[in-house]
């Protein structure tokens, strides 16, 4: 894979002082890929405004982005997804690059960190396009940003935000799992007994969630594909199964006999339902943390199939309470950015992982595959994504 160099090593960078001492022509010039409407493809590339930081937050400039089924699937779906965002709007999750402006209040960073962060211009309690992660200068909270190591390139550092944030919320979150918190990969004492289930170990989720619940001492348990089960026991699992097996859900209960589950996280279709099945008839929590949605294999390209796909979706969300009521467990949707708002968000990007990074415990993982450079390359790689990808995060270079 080819890690292009941080923009510190391919000029002087970029150098901005407070923005009281600036006038607006001082500011540098912005680009970025535009949601031109709720379900229009595609991207848009033009100019956008430089935003200075407001206190605890940082401007970075954006040296490489991932893309997320999130962002396709808003792009697909339109104002049913997400509809607070009014449009045209700048979304995007997944950022690594160079600090340029650092805000009020904030510690821990400077100009010229290199750095990789979660962008929130999605969140409901933020919704502004300056926060997208989808252009060349973009605003991010201190408490989702991380110093990365000067040897990690921002091709791989990207890759991690949403699915560590997501992974994190899921874990963490009092209102979710409330597990321990995680200390030095590794150097944790595993619990044999206590075991967290992850349904879909190779996803970008499903592998940080991994990394996560072994670093905080949990036993795993996950399923995937059977070509990615020395992957997944490579980040942590201590058992795989294949969640294509009729007996998979039979098979992780007999794996459960002599264990106590804390909770499950489900990611991929179906995965709701076989993590409920699980719960109910396990000894131990009954809590299943939702990640996903139910997605057609192909993404709803006429208006018709995007109504019977949304009437789909509104069935299988009465159909999960019926079954939650029926069989007694507890499920709730994870929206990754809540972390923002709470002490998880810290613990992980300013404590945890710039130390796990720096000792290199931590593994960038998904790999990334890079589909081009330039903002005008976002639609491809979101179309990339959207045909589907296995234990790989889709990357544009900027």
């Amino acid at each position: 894979m080819l890690c292009l160099l941080p923009s510190s090593q391919q000029g002087s960078p970029l150098r901005i002082s407070s923005p009281s001492r600036l006038s607006i022509m001082e500011f540098p010039r912005n680009q970025a890929a535009w949601l031109p409407a709720g379900s229009k493809r595609p991207l848009e590339v033009k100019s956008a405004p430089y935003t200075p930081p407001a206190a605890n937050e940082l401007v970075v400039k954006n040296a490489a982005i991932a893309v997320n089924s999130i962002e396709w699937t808003k792009q697909v779906v339109g104002n049913f997804l997400y509809d607070w965002i009014r449009c045209p709007f700048v979304i995007g999750n997944d950022l690594a690059g160079e600090v340029v402006e650092v805000g009020e209040k904030v510690t821990g960073f400077k100009l010229g960190d290199r750095v990789l962060a979660h962008a929130i211009s999605m969140d409901p309690t933020i919704n502004k396009s300056s926060h997208g992660a989808f252009q060349e200068y973009t605003v991010v909270h201190a408490k989702l940003t991380s110093v990365i190591p000067d040897a990690l390139c921002y091709e791989e550092a990207c890759v991690l935000p949403l699915g560590l944030s997501t992974a994190a919320t899921a874990l963490f979150q009092t209102d979710f799992l409330a597990l321990d918190h995680p200390t030095a990969l590794g150097k944790s004492t595993r619990s044999t007994v206590k075991t967290v289930i992850i349904w879909g170990g190779s996803t970008s989720v499903g592998s940080n969630a991994i990394q996560l619940a072994s670093a905080a001492g949990y036993d795993v348990i996950t399923t995937a594909s059977p070509k990615n089960f020395e992957y997944v026991k490579a980040l942590g699992a201590t058992n795989v199964f294949d969640y294509n097996s009729k007996s998979a859900v039979a098979d992780i209960l007999n794996a459960l006999r002599t264990k106590k589950p804390v909770g499950a996280i489900a990611i991929g279709n179906g995965s709701t339902e076989a993590c409920m099945e699980i719960l109910a008839k396990a000894d131990g929590s009954k809590f299943v943390a939702q990640i996903s949605i139910p997605f057609p294999e192909k993404a709803p390209v006429t208006a018709w199939k995007l109504f019977i796909f949304i009437m789909g979706l509104m069935w299988w969300n009465i159909s999960i309470y019926l079954k939650s009521v029926r069989c007694g467990v507890v499920t709730k949707f994870v929206f990754s950015s809540s972390l923002v708002h709470n002490e998880v968000g810290t613990m992980i990007y300013n404590k945890f992982l710039p130390n796990a990074l720096a000792r290199g415990e931590y593994r960038i993982v998904p790999k990334p595959v890079i589909v081009g450079k330039g903002l005008e390359q976002i639609q491809a790689a979101l179309d990339v994504h959207k045909k589907g990808v296995s234990a790989q995060k889709v990357v544009v270079s900027l």
